[in-house]
């Protein structure tokens, strides 16, 4: 098979943080059933993500949305690729995020049965290679929700807020 001609890369993610962002978007809409993050800032040490939210997620649902990850997570859940046309997009995948120029043929990151979307950036093979997953804070202003985050690779059972 031919490779696809897709647009360039110009970023260098942090595979493991990148990938919970995956869980983490998908995670959201389960939740709240907002749109996936429409900005984000993904790198090794912290990574920041922002929610257009009605309200303020409580204590409790942060903890949820901390816990659910990391049990996808332990799930060892596989990362695969797939190559569509942009007329053949599965039904729910939706394109708002890319770019004007984005190719015709697009790739898909599918995560197990849990998340799907197009990406062209570099993710881990299975979710039991992120590590753990942490929630260092959050913040709330006028509708927009903001995640910080971290991924630990190397301490998966290091306790909440640790910072190598």
């Amino acid at each position: 098979m031919e490779q696809p001609v897709l647009n360039e890369h110009n970023k260098s993610e942090h595979e493991p943080s990148h990938t919970a962002e995956h869980l983490l978007n998908q995670t959201m809409v389960r939740m709240f059933g907002c749109e996936r993050s429409k900005n984000a800032h993904i790198e090794r040490k912290k990574s920041k993500i922002n929610f257009l939210l009605a309200e303020c997620p409580t204590d409790g649902q942060v903890a949820e949305i901390e816990s659910k990850i990391n049990e996808l997570i332990a799930a060892d859940l596989p990362v695969e690729y797939e190559f569509v046309t942009r007329d053949n997009i599965p039904e729910g995948v939706k394109l708002d995020k890319l770019p004007e120029d984005a190719s015709e043929t697009l790739r898909l990151v599918r995560i197990g049965d849990y998340d799907v979307c197009p990406c062209i950036g570099k993710h881990v093979k299975s979710t039991k290679e992120i590590g753990s997953f942490r929630i260092t804070s959050t913040s709330y202003n006028e509708g927009s929700f903001r995640i910080v985050f971290r991924v630990y690779p190397e301490f998966p059972n290091h306790p909440v807020g640790y910072e190598k």
